[in-house]
């Protein structure tokens, strides 16, 4: 019998916390099923399209974490295989914490919000680096400015979507310029034709 993907995440001691604490069962139907989703779906593949920032987590071959913001346009994370993502990675501090982490231990997990939504994906797998600047490339947002180093390549062997309870709704500032302006517009537009309907009255 093969193991649910859930395994990836659910040990022998979480589930023994889970069975503790009353929420075994639950996850014990849905390991019936298989687990967690592991094939990269139009659903995600949307979501990814409206995503510009996410959270890498990693860690170095002692175990100790580390997790790195990554952002860029809507949509700079791509899917890029049956189960493969991939991003531009651009210069930072050059620090390279996640870079040393992933050449000694290649275990990583993507983090990716949706505040407007509130929603959020969790996404298991292996992580690499790569310098293929073909990639690259085809990679880099259109017209972004930032100075592109390399490429993350996130091998996905898990997936799953959280309930939305606790998540506070936040909106980005352009989409509420966006609205806002919008709004501006459109008052323009009735105070001019009020103001003229007023002078044909008058």
């Amino acid at each position: 019998m093969s193991t649910p993907s859930s395994d990836i995440a659910f040990t022998p001691t979480i589930k023994a916390i889970q069975a503790e604490r009353g929420s075994r069962q639950n996850y014990a139907r849905m390991e019936e099923r298989g687990g967690f989703r592991t094939g990269l779906t139009e659903d995600l593949a949307q979501f990814l399209s409206s995503v510009d920032t996410a959270y890498l987590a990693t860690a170095n071959a002692a175990g100790q974490p580390y997790a790195q913001h990554r952002g860029g346009p809507k949509g700079f994370i791509r899917i890029v295989g049956p189960k493969t993502l991939a991003f531009a990675d651009y210069k930072g501090n050059r620090q390279y914490v996640t870079t040393g982490n992933l050449a000694e231990n290649d275990k990583a997990f993507l983090f990716l919000m949706d505040y407007a939504h509130r929603r959020r994906v969790k996404l298991w797998g292996r992580a690499r680096i790569s310098h293929d600047a073909e990639v690259l490339a085809q990679l880099m947002p259109r017209d972004y400015e930032a100075k592109p180093e390399q490429v993350i390549l996130f091998d996905v062997e898990a997936w799953d979507i959280n309930c939305p309870q606790h998540i506070p709704q936040k909106i980005d500032a352009e989409d509420v310029e966006r609205v806002l302006a919008e709004l501006q517009a459109r008052i323009a537009a009735l105070e001019e034709e009020n103001m003229a309907l007023r002078a044909r009255h008058s």
